[in-house]
């Protein structure tokens, strides 16, 4: 049943104009069920992998796994946080931004969201072509890997723009596999290398210092692209479910996965000194039957992933910005994907150049997560007024310069310890912003419908 009784009063008028995409959803199509589902499968990335690959040296391995942990409970609750709005009133990321940042000011959001997004479908694509190229090499002699990326990615284009029911079965389909695969890598890995991990962890001592806390921020920044258009996943959820059940579903479905993934990365490249999951699998699995089931998973996997968390959001935020169509967006991000040379990206040492750029752009990401928090929660106490949202001549019309102002300075304060930049960048972020909408002169109009509307009397 839909529970999106505010959207009740929305004025026609105001919406006749905007991509129906952008609309406040009117249909509900996932359970909860196939909401996990599609979290499952979106998280099957090979970031995670090179993620556990760059704790080497740094961790033990219980201390790696714990760091997973942290960072997917705080991941779960953060995700809790933002997609409550989208699955109050059914609206998307870039139309929630609007009562923060403006309906000017959401480009900014907009494009530090999007670039990470497309860098990462990109980086992902190549990874999985990669290992379909080994599986026609190994099946039938045939090798193209610039041919094969070409088509990987014009197929997850087109898988995208089939839209979220596209999306709920392909993800619903995906999780049926993806445990039993990984649990099955995660054996081969532990069995076939037990000696050079042994090897390689016995001398570890690990630390509970910087290391650790920064391998919490490297996990839940692969993610944190992810936290803050939580609503365009949630506006399709059905029901009427609270923050715990959905917190539940979130960590049911991460969790999990991540690990897997994670302490697949960390062992194998442990064992055989490569953080190369196309080059590892195609040599390690016994048979060439493993082999190519294992090379098929990698490159499914990335499509999992790619569609729902690296096309969606930046698509939305091109339709938003330049108002284009939901088919012409999702092409051009497929398009710009491979204009990031991705296969620049995929080197001997990128597990380090990924846990880096992760730490980097979180930097920019926690403080819009922490604006769009405080602005929903702490000053409008959960309550919108949907005609203002879709007003583009209304009260937020233009750029709040008090949520610019306020992550500027939140990732200025999170670069200062870029290892815990998400983290930092929270609570200095948030009381600029509440401060700036109480006093700035120019956020008058953007004070309309909160906590402060009163002192404007």
């Amino acid at each position: 049943m839909s529970n999106i009784v505010e959207n009740m009063n929305l004025n026609p008028e105001l919406v006749k104009n905007v991509d129906p995409d952008l609309q406040p959803t009117k249909k509900r199509i996932m359970g909860p069920l196939s909401y996990a589902a599609s979290f499952m499968g979106g998280c099957v990335s090979i970031g995670t992998f090179s993620m556990g690959a760059g704790l080497i040296g740094a961790l033990t391995v219980g201390q790696a796994i714990l760091a997973m942990v942290i960072g997917c409970l705080v991941i779960a609750v953060a995700l809790v946080i933002i997609g409550n709005c989208g699955h109050k009133y059914g609206i998307p990321y870039t139309v929630q931004l609007r009562s923060s940042f403006g309906t000017t000011g959401v480009k900014v959001p907009g494009l530090l969201r999007g670039i990470p997004a497309i860098i990462w479908f990109g980086f992902q694509s190549w990874v999985g072509a990669g290992a379909i190229n080994s599986c026609l090499s190994i099946l039938f002699g045939f090798s193209n890997l610039p041919l094969v990326y070409a088509l990987f990615t014009m197929l997850q284009v087109a898988l995208a723009i089939k839209g979220f029911e596209g999306i709920k079965w392909l993800e619903n389909i995906s999780c049926v596999f993806i445990i039993a695969i990984l649990a099955y890598m995660l054996y081969v890995v532990k069995t076939q290398f037990a000696t050079e991990i042994d090897d390689v962890f016995s001398g570890i001592k690990g630390t509970w210092g910087m290391p650790f806390w920064a391998a919490t921020t490297s996990f839940l920044g692969i993610y944190s692209t992810m936290i803050i258009n939580a609503s365009d996943y949630s506006r399709n959820l059905e029901g009427k479910v609270g923050p715990t059940f959905t917190g539940s579903i979130y960590t049911v479905a991460i969790l999990p996965v991540t690990m897997f993934m994670g302490l697949i990365g960390l062992l194998v490249t442990a064992a055989t000194g490569n953080s190369d999951p196309v080059v590892v699998f195609s040599t390690t699995m016994g048979s060439k039957f493993l082999t190519v089931v294992t090379l098929l998973f990698i490159a499914f996997a990335q499509v999992t992933t790619n569609v729902l968390n690296n096309i969606v959001p930046p698509s939305y935020v091109l339709m938003e910005s330049f108002h284009m169509k939901w088919s012409h967006a999702t092409i051009l991000v497929g398009i710009l994907s491979a204009c990031c040379m991705p296969w620049k990206l995929v080197t001997d040492d990128s597990a380090a150049g990924l846990s880096l750029f992760t730490q980097f752009y979180s930097a920019f990401l926690g403080p819009i997560f922490a604006v769009m928090a405080v602005d929903y929660y702490i000053l409008r106490k959960k309550k919108l007024n949907i005609n203002h949202m879709y007003d583009k001549q209304g009260v937020f019309k233009g750029i709040n310069w008090a949520a610019i102002i306020a992550i500027v300075i939140g990732s200025l304060c999170s670069l200062v310890i870029v290892q815990l930049s998400w983290y930092v960048s929270l609570i200095p972020t948030g009381l600029v912003y509440y401060f700036l909408m109480k006093n700035m002169k120019s956020a008058k109009s953007f004070r309309t419908g909160t906590i402060f509307q009163e002192q404007e009397g």
